[in-house]
């Protein structure tokens, strides 16, 4: 990894926040160790995740959406694991791209590694996911927190999540590791995991542990498969009624707005910000990787 100048921006939606480093050409590997100090809070900038903005022709992984969409999101969790998809992070990559010039106001398009997601930001500056259909496996799981269990329905949205509804959001627990969950099998590669608590009519509020994140303040697919678990078990399904269902879902940094269509398709709406920007110190990088 090169360690000449590096910049980087610092973003956040409904608080969840990311360090935001620009390299259209790909020009950097931002090794494992690199990313999960760049994301650490007391030794680095730190932040929920890392937004690596590249041009999707420029990356393997993306070249093949590189007709459908200019950018890839290659989005990196806070240890520094690669993760499918992150939505408040594409919220806040769109607002990036649009303050750099790079995009307009209006529609754009965005490569993610689960898909290319399409994307507006509007004129008063929320900016709008289509984050593509659930997918509702049959086999859920129990989640058990200091002896009180739930059942946990599943809900992929590109990536894993485990909803279960509770009383008390303070039920979760201190979510720093993972809440216990069994059967493992469901997801051998670990699983996001939702607590729901009803706040009224179509409004829930959530608490979530982020594979490879801990609890944050905000999860975009987790708010989604949160709506799309609370539709369901409120006997709502777009599909079958034909009307879009919309919830309202508070999170620790804030609300989003979810809107499950009758084709299957999710929007997610709400903020984004760009707080600070600057230059990584390259002697501190080179520590790093020496």
């Amino acid at each position: 990894m090169s360690t000449s100048q590096i910049t980087f921006l610092k973003g956040h939606g409904t608080e969840n926040d990311f360090v935001i480093v620009p390299d259209p050409g790909n020009a950097l590997d931002l090794p494992v160790p690199v990313v999960a100090r760049l994301c650490d809070r007391r030794a680095g900038i730190g932040g929920d995740g890392l937004l690596h903005v590249v041009r999707s022709a420029a990356h393997p992984e993306a070249l093949g959406m590189a007709e459908q969409a200019e950018w890839f999101m290659d989005y990196r969790n806070s240890d520094g694991s690669t993760a499918e998809m992150c939505g408040n992070g594409v919220r806040v990559f769109a607002h990036y791209l649009q303050r750099a010039g790079l995009v307009a106001e209006g529609d754009l398009a965005v490569a993610t590694r689960g898909g290319v997601k399409r994307v507006h930001i509007a004129k008063d500056g929320d900016i709008t996911v289509s984050m593509g259909s659930a997918v509702l496996p049959e086999d859920g799981v129990t989640v058990t927190v200091d002896g009180r269990s739930w059942e946990a329905r599943n809900v992929n949205m590109g990536n894993p999540h485990a909803v279960a509804f509770v009383e008390d959001l303070a039920h979760a627990g201190e979510l720093r590791s993972v809440p216990p969950f069994s059967p493992q099998s469901v997801y051998p590669d670990g699983v996001n995991v939702e607590f729901v608590a009803d706040r009224g009519p179509r409004h829930v509020a959530m608490r979530v542990h982020e594979r490879g994140s801990g609890e944050t303040r905000s999860c975009g697919t987790g708010a989604c498969a949160v709506a799309v678990a609370a539709a369901r078990r409120d006997g709502v399904d777009p599909a079958r009624t034909g009307a879009p269902a919309t919830y309202t879902v508070d999170l620790p940094g804030g609300t989003l707005v979810i809107t499950e269509h009758p084709d299957g398709g999710i929007d997610m709406t709400g903020p984004a910000v760009i707080v600070a920007e600057g230059v990584i110190d390259p002697a501190w990088l080179e520590t790093m990787i020496g």
